[in-house]
């Protein structure tokens, strides 16, 4: 940090979900994951942050497959015994009703203290409002909403925190910014005077690309259920438009904002040019926690690439042994092993290595590939789910080649990360914000065959730390794009990567090595922090 601890900003770190440990379901994926190496990144570098959430009383779901290979999902209460109890509880008005919300504190996984709003209490007649993470539709999101705004908001008061910077990671907080503006306004401050002060202590991060994840809500709803908070509709649409935008709310509501990798920026700006009265969105982009993804035998053996090369062998035999345990195929130690492990969305084109089998078929037949896959769809998601009953149906078709791993989860991601040899990302361009299993996966030495999306325009140097699939361009039609992309996945596979990992043992280990020492510094969640306290926390 340029400045001491004690003149750093305070910061109230606001996000649906966080990503702490696998005992820990209270999670879905990227976005989770990380924010929870955000916070274990503030406490590795003793700044002074907290996380404010929700604890899910059943998580976000689990996912299992029929006897035809199609996903279902699956709830159940979790208990956690590790939660503190602080003895504090908020209310928060929702439908004309207070509703009472514990609060319970997390601090045991090397994180800064996270503090999660629960409303399953015997004082609430609906004690079912924090139950699933992105369950049920929009009453239940705009209550959850509620809660984690304006009940953040109350229990920062009641801990006796007084942020300098409130961060909304992602639009779900945009009502915590409604709220400062409504206690302005209590102290005698005109509507537009309370926006400037509040707007003075937010900063918003923004993700997804995909306009279906910027979430809208009508004004009657929010206005029914509470979430006005004390504003008028003609308020409401100056801030976040009609319907309600919680992403341009959140642009609105803050003095700064970042995208989370540098093409994102571009792809943001772009996206949100049309909305005024925001800041410049700057690009800053994500970094994973290096202790908790990088597996210490690989920093034990930098840097002699025969050394790495052990030591990635014995990982990824323990990723064979998780994957046989998980499925009933036990894969070969010296077949080259293909790792693809996100959540299961169309953008993402998880089956697209499998666009020609005419191609993809005899190298899985004659073992010159294995592929592993897992990843969750959203409970809503049918295009996802149908990607995924495809994945299973090629998993029937290959058998001895191909595996999905059900119920993704940090386990499973953390080995995969681990133990594969190629890390497969094939996104539409320019569909992913970052992307971050790809750099866990590269300062683990696993090398990333990419389309140039995300983050790994930033990290790749073809042929010498991993490859990149097809080049900077985008095409007006998705089909073209998807079928020029899958010819570029074939050719380097076949051209570049199969020769190199069967005929140069050699190259393929100073690959691995150029790929731990390219990104495990400039893709940390330490350098990350830093940069946010830089560039966004601290002023001017």
């Amino acid at each position: 940090m340029t400045t001491s601890t004690q003149q750093l900003p305070r910061v109230a770190y606001f996000c649906m979900e966080f990503g702490l440990d696998n005992s820990f379901a209270s999670y879905s994926g990227g976005l989770g994951i990380l924010a929870g190496d955000h916070l274990k990144a503030a406490h590795d570098a003793k700044v002074p942050l907290v996380g404010i959430g929700i604890r899910w009383k059943q998580g976000y779901h689990d996912q299992a497959l029929d006897e035809e290979g199609r996903p279902y999902d699956c709830y159940r209460a979790r208990t956690y015994p590790f939660l503190i109890d602080t003895g504090i509880t908020v209310t928060v008005p929702i439908r004309k009703a207070s509703v009472v919300c514990k609060v319970w504190k997390v601090d045991c996984f090397g994180n800064v203290p996270l503090y999660l709003l629960d409303t399953d209490v015997p004082e609430n007649g609906n004690r079912w409002i924090t139950g699933q993470l992105y369950g049920w539709f929009g009453e239940e999101r705009v209550a959850q909403e509620l809660v984690l705004g304006v009940g953040g908001i109350k229990l920062l008061k009641a801990l006796g925190f007084e942020p300098d910077v409130y961060h909304f990671n992602e639009g779900h907080a945009a009502l915590a910014g409604l709220e400062l503006i409504r206690q302005e306004m209590e102290k005698g401050r005109s509507f537009h005077d309370a926006w400037r002060a509040t707007r003075e202590k937010i900063v918003f991060t923004t993700h997804t690309p995909v306009p279906a994840g910027n979430e809208t809500h009508p004004h009657e709803l929010l206005a029914y259920m509470g979430g006005q908070l004390g504003l008028s509709v003609e308020q409401m649409h100056e801030i976040g438009g009609t319907p309600f935008n919680m992403t341009i709310a959140g642009l609105r509501l803050c003095r700064g904002a970042n995208a989370v990798a540098q093409l994102h920026g571009e792809t943001a700006r772009e996206m949100w040019a049309g909305v005024d009265n925001r800041p410049e969105i700057v690009a800053i982009t994500n970094g994973v926690h290096n202790p908790t993804w990088q597996a210490p035998e690989i920093v034990e053996a930098l840097p002699r690439p025969e050394r790495v090369w052990d030591a990635h062998q014995a990982l990824k035999r323990r990723t064979i042994d998780l994957i046989a345990e998980r499925s009933g195929v036990r894969f070969d130690t010296d077949t080259l092993l293909i790792g693809f492990s996100r959540r299961a969305a169309t953008y993402k084109r998880s089956d697209l290595i499998f666009a020609d089998e005419s191609v993809i078929g005899p190298l899985l037949r004659d073992r010159k590939v294995q592929i592993v896959f897992s990843g969750k769809a959203h409970p809503l998601d049918e295009g996802g789910k149908a990607i995924i009953h495809s994945l299973t149906k090629m998993m029937k078709r290959y058998p001895e080649s191909v595996v999905f791993l059900v119920n993704y989860d940090m386990e499973i991601g953390a080995n995969l990360t681990r133990g594969c040899d190629i890390w497969l990302n094939n996104p539409r361009r320019p569909m992913e914000a970052c992307g971050t299993s790809g750099m866990k996966a590269a300062m683990n030495g696993v090398l990333n065959l990419s389309i140039l999306d995300g983050w790994w325009p930033e990290a790749c140097k073809h042929g010498v730390n991993g490859w990149q699939i097809s080049d900077e361009s985008v095409l007006a039609s998705t089909e073209e794009q998807d079928k020029r992309d899958a010819a570029s996945l074939y050719k380097i596979l076949v051209e570049s990567v199969i020769p190199t990992y069967y005929g140069d043992k050699a190259a393929w280990q100073r690959m691995m090595v150029n790929s731990i020492e390219s990104t495990q510094e400039l893709f940390s969640a330490d350098r990350m922090i830093r940069e946010y306290y830089e560039r966004l926390y601290t002023r001017g």
